[in-house]
């Protein structure tokens, strides 16, 4: 019987040509059937009809195409809902762009006529007469002196006259021409993009501004960009002091907001703050705010310990609602972070209005569209089915390690003298709260007496090195808080979230058979971390890469305490130079290059720089009497760490930087560039075939090229016992190591007996004949897990005198068992 559906709803198509419509009960059935089961197979559309009388008149054939169809509608209906979601997004962004181009074209008539207007009067200064008075030279000296504005009244009338200017001056440079803006490099507007991103040029202090689309109501836009706290990682408070209701429905704030300080060698900022928010006549909701100074006859903010007072110029949101839901937001960001408070090589991150868009201004669009798409969707992937608690789970991490790195005085930390160096400051915290509650992993089964906290940090400065490499020597064993004894079974990785533009991680490392001490031996056990990635992509657009992590137990709770420790690496801009500050950057004055030290050979000035701030904090749970011993410990901790790092550093560094520094290689390995070059030159002279397929010129290339290659390539020293100086991307993913902890692992100690066996055999081949091909095989990784590879070539390192400087080996098809 041959059957059709006409219209896609209710009808069949019998034999004699005659339509058959269903029943109102038949469909009704069929609907219910189809929300339990869209897709049912054969069996199953039988068992429908025996189960349901209603049907028994239709055949199975003709339930099967219902349900195609029904399944055709849903799809189109889906899709339909999609383009017309889609082509709000265009219609609404159109609008912006078109606004974003009026706004440019006042600026560009606005720049032509100032243009035309200087020209003139430089013509005129020309012209006139060359015996100028010296009357009319101070006068004209004068006429340039600031003024000295008399105090602004802060009685509540004098208040609202404030908001009303700030509202003003904030919509000049939201939709006006009161700053020049540029588009922020990187960010080009379209209907796909975030968001219209611009920082501010020529103007008092540094400026950010942002267009954008997001999919929530603009009451709900308002009051998340209030809540600072929620989605600025940098601001620790915000308290509302006193609030004013307004005669138009608008209520004025005073606030009073605290910033973290970034690294250690710089005090937190602090504001003064006057917020309004009002709703415009056609319907659009500000929020603005300003800081308040030299005002009288009102309330005022002492100056506070470990906070330099910086200044709020008028900056705010204009969040408008669009067509079809949603809304479109504008964010002005303008500061005057006072950077004369700061080292002299920290300037930049105070002087940049890029550094102020990236943590500032795109972070509130991130956490609008993060927000909205969890509204949006009842399973949220990204964020699992908790993505509210997930994220605060994030931004306790972030906070904990904020809280260590600045360690206030009000949150009960104080200082310890140091041994005589003044390269690692120790904190010591014996505050109820901080401990209330604190169960650490590392009790033996025995619930943890500690009566303080303490914290060991520090800041270095790392050259030539871009911030997701340096995170290379993400956290490992070794670097577990109390961890004395190196052995474990195995790490196992476990994602819990991520963030819809996969700029933030956050995951549980699980480490198996962990020995803290001699006793754990006998019944080793797991030892979990909660880690925080940010800034890990080699392209993602951020001021700062991140790695931090907490200790915590298998029964973690959601209140939990944590003790978040960690690394955060932010780069400096390296278009402005600046000199060393009067304090070392701790112990990073071996890698400081002086500015007359340019980039030479196939480097540019302007990008063979990259200059990097590592910050490092950990925190430790002790026993009050054992304070002297676990900070000796602590120092010595750090102190390796950043030895490590530097290590790193230098061998990733360019290849000028040891000649003209007078470096020496870590270890005796040449640097990473020139080391990548003599590998590829070795395999191409024995093999006669190239290891790279990429033609890639340059050093820089060639060792890019080389890093991300999709085989494990690793080189050994040539020493009695051969250790590994150099890995890949994907040699460090099989050795399950890092490039720190790569060069305390030794050649035979990845192969069984067998692998051994066969090496031996072999290494008199690749001494003479300069190159030798392995059989497949099984070797260990350093977690002891086996690896098996399809084959392997392993051939001679030469430098450019053609002596044997080290082995390399590649494993092709490489995976775990």
């Amino acid at each position: 019987m041959a059957m059709s559906c006409k219209d896609g709803k209710n009808l069949i198509n019998m034999d004699n040509g005659k339509y058959v419509r269903y029943t109102p009960e038949q469909v009704e059935a069929l609907e219910r059937l189809y929300h339990d089961c869209p897709k049912p197979s054969s069996i199953r559309r039988q068992q429908l009809i025996r189960e349901c009388p209603i049907l028994s008149n239709i055949e199975p054939k003709q339930i099967k195409v219902w349900f195609q169809n029904r399944r055709c509608r849903e799809k189109q209906r889906k899709e339909a809902s999609r383009l017309q979601a889609v082509n709000r997004k265009l219609t609404a962004m159109n609008k912006l762009l078109m606004e974003e181009n009026d706004r440019l074209q006042k600026q560009v008539s606005q720049l032509v006529y100032e243009n035309g207007y200087f020209r003139q009067h430089t013509q005129n200064t020309t012209l006139a007469s060359k015996d100028t008075s010296c009357e009319s030279v101070v006068t004209s000296g004068q006429h340039h002196l600031t003024p000295q504005h008399p105090p602004r009244d802060a009685s509540p009338a004098g208040l609202l006259s404030i908001a009303e200017e700030t509202l003003t001056e904030f919509l000049s440079k939201a939709t006006g021409t009161a700053v020049e803006w540029v588009q922020m490099p990187g960010m080009k507007p379209g209907p796909d993009s975030n968001g219209i991103v611009a920082i501010s040029h020529g103007c008092t202090g540094v400026g950010a501004r942002a267009c954008g689309l997001v999919g929530l109501e603009p009451t709900r836009v308002a009051e998340i960009l209030k809540d600072r706290p929620s989605w600025l990682r940098d601001c620790r408070a915000v308290d509302v002091l006193n609030v004013l209701p307004t005669a138009n429905g608008g209520t004025i704030e005073l606030l009073y907001m605290q910033l973290y300080a970034p690294t250690t060698l710089a005090p937190g900022r602090d504001f003064w703050l006057l917020r309004y928010t009002s709703v415009l006549e056609d319907g659009s909701l500000v929020v603005c705010e300003r800081s308040l100074k030299n005002t009288q006859n009102g309330p005022s903010m002492p100056p506070v310990q470990h906070f330099v007072r910086a200044e709020m110029l008028p900056s705010g949101y204009l969040v408008r609602p669009c067509e079809g839901g949603g809304s479109i937001i504008h964010i002005v960001d303008h500061m005057d972070l006072e950077p004369w408070s700061v080292p002299e090589v920290l300037r930049p991150l105070y002087e940049s209005s890029t550094v102020l868009a990236q943590k500032t201004t795109m972070a509130a669009l991130r956490q609008l569209r993060q927000i909205a798409q969890e509204a949006s969707q009842s399973n949220v992937t990204n964020w699992g089915r908790r993505p509210a608690a997930l994220r605060a789970l994030s931004q306790r991490l972030s906070r904990g390690f904020n809280e260590a790195l600045n360690g206030f005085s009000d949150e009960g930390w104080s200082m310890i003298g140091n041994d005589g160096m003044d390269d690692v400051t120790i904190l010591v915290n014996s505050s109820p709260d901080k401990l209330m509650g604190l169960n650490l992993p590392f009790s033996n089964g025995f619930p943890a007496v500690s009566s303080a906290v303490l914290c060991a940090k520090a800041s270095m400065l790392l050259q030539n090195v871009p911030p997701c490499i340096s995170f290379s020597v993400k956290v490992g064993p070794c670097s577990l808080q109390g961890s004395r004894v190196g052995n474990f079974g195995g790490q196992v990785i476990l994602p819990l979230a991520h963030t819809i533009e996969h700029e933030e991680f956050l995951e549980v490392i699980k480490l198996e058979g962990v020995c803290h001490s001699p006793e754990d031996a006998i019944m080793p056990r797991d030892v979990f971390l909660l880690q925080l990635c940010c800034g890990m992509d080699e392209n993602a657009v951020g001021t700062c890469a991140e790695l931090i992590f907490a200790p915590i137990d298998a029964t973690f709770a959601d209140d939990a305490p944590l003790l978040p420790s960690g690394f955060r690496i932010i780069p400096l801009d390296s278009g402005k130079e600046a000199s060393s500050p009067n304090r070392t950057l701790d112990l990073a004055s071996a890698l400081e290059v002086g500015a007359g030290n340019r980039a030479s050979g196939g480097f540019s000035a302007n990008s063979g720089c990259t200059r990097s701030v590592m910050t490092i904090a950990f925190e430790f749970a002790f026993e009050s009497n054992m304070q002297e011993h676990v900070a000796s410990m602590a120092r010595q901790y750090i102190r390796s760490i950043i030895s490590s790092v530097q290590r790193v550093a230098l061998a990733l560094s360019p290849s000028h930087l040891g000649s003209q520094a007078g470096l020496r290689s870590p270890l005796g390995t040449p640097e990473a560039q020139t080391l990548a070059r003599w590998i590829c030159q070795s395999y191409r002279s024995y093999l006669g075939v190239e290891l790279l397929k990429s033609s890639s010129e340059g050093s820089e290339s060639i060792l890019k090229t080389l890093w991300h290659h999709s085989d494990a390539i690793m080189c050994c020293s040539l020493k009695a016992l051969p250790v590994f100086t150099f890995a890949n991307q994907a040699g460090l993913d099989m050795l399950e190591t890092t490039l720190v902890a790569l060069q305390d692992i030794t050649l035979e100690k990845i192969f069984d007996d067998h692998g051994r066996k066969t090496l031996c055999s072999e290494f008199p081949q690749i001494m003479q004949q300069g190159f030798t091909c392995l059989q497949g095989g099984i070797c260990m990784s350093s977690m002891g897990r086996p690896v098996s590879y399809e084959r392997a070539v392993s051939w001679k390192v030469l430098n450019e005198e053609e002596n044997a400087h080290c082995i390399c080996f590649m494993f092709i098809n490489w995976s775990f068992v």
